[in-house]
C-alpha cells in the first residue's frame, strides 16, 4: 500500500498494518535500547532502510510505520507523533525537538463524510529544525535550512532558510548564515 495523497475508508489490511506498526513502537518505548536497536526497530517498523547516522530518543509514537522515510544524520527527540499515512520524508540533518506532530492525515469537514480518512504527504527539507511541541499539518513541505520556532503550528510550506513561528506559522526572518 503506498502512502500519498489518498482517501482511506478504512480497510482490514490498513487496520493490520496498523495495528503491527503501533506493537512494535510500543515494544521499542519499553525498555532502554542502544541506538543501534532503536534503528534496527525503525528498520522493522518503516520496512524500509535506516542510516546509521539517525538518532531517535523513545519514546516516539507512529501509527504507520512504512510510510516514514529517514535520511542521513536525521534526529528526533522524544515524545514526537508521527501520523504518517500520507507519508513523511524527513532530509538530511533534520533536527526534530521534543513533542512535535507530523500529521499527515485529515477528514473532511462534512459530517455526513468525516470518517473518511484524507491524506497528504509532509516533506521536511535538509538540515530543518522544528523547535519543540511543533506541529506539522497534511500536505506542508518545509524548506531546507528553515527553523520553526517551538509552539509553532505549519499549515503551509515554509520557505528554505527561513525563520517561521507562530499559530499559524508564519515567515519571520531569514536564516542567519
Amino acid at each position: 500500500m503506498e502512502p500519498t495523497g489518498k482517501t482511506y475508508v478504512g480497510s482490514n489490511e490498513l487496520y493490520a498494518q496498523v495495528q503491527r506498526t503501533m506493537r512494535l513502537c510500543a515494544e521499542m518505548n519499553s525498555g532502554w535500547h542502544t541506538e543501534a536497536e532503536v534503528r534496527e526497530c525503525l528498520r522493522e517498523i518503516t520496512r524500509s532502510e535506516v542510516p546509521d547516522t539517525v538518532r531517535v530518543f523513545t519514546p516516539i509514537n507512529i501509527n504507520y510505520g512504512p510510510g516514514v522515510r529517514f535520511g542521513n544524520d536525521c534526529f528526533l527527540n522524544f515524545g514526537c507523533t508521527l501520523l504518517a499515512l500520507g507519508g513523511i520524508t524527513l532530509g538530511d540533518g533534520a533536527f526534530i525537538g521534543p513533542h512535535c506532530v507530523l500529521a499527515t492525515e485529515y477528514h473532511p469537514e462534512d459530517p455526513a463524510t468525516r470518517h473518511t480518512l484524507l491524506t497528504k504527504p509532509i516533506i521536511i527539507g535538509r538540515n530543518a529544525w522544528l523547535g519543540a511541541d511543533v506541529k506539522v499539518l497534511a500536505g506542508v513541505t518545509i524548506g531546507d535550512n528553515a527553523i520553526v520556532a517551538a509552539g509553532s503550528v505549519v499549515t503551509k510550506d515554509v520557505p528554505a532558510n527561513m525563520v517561521v513561528a507562530g499559530t499559524p506559522a508564519k515567515v519571520v526572518r531569514k536564516i542567519k548564515q
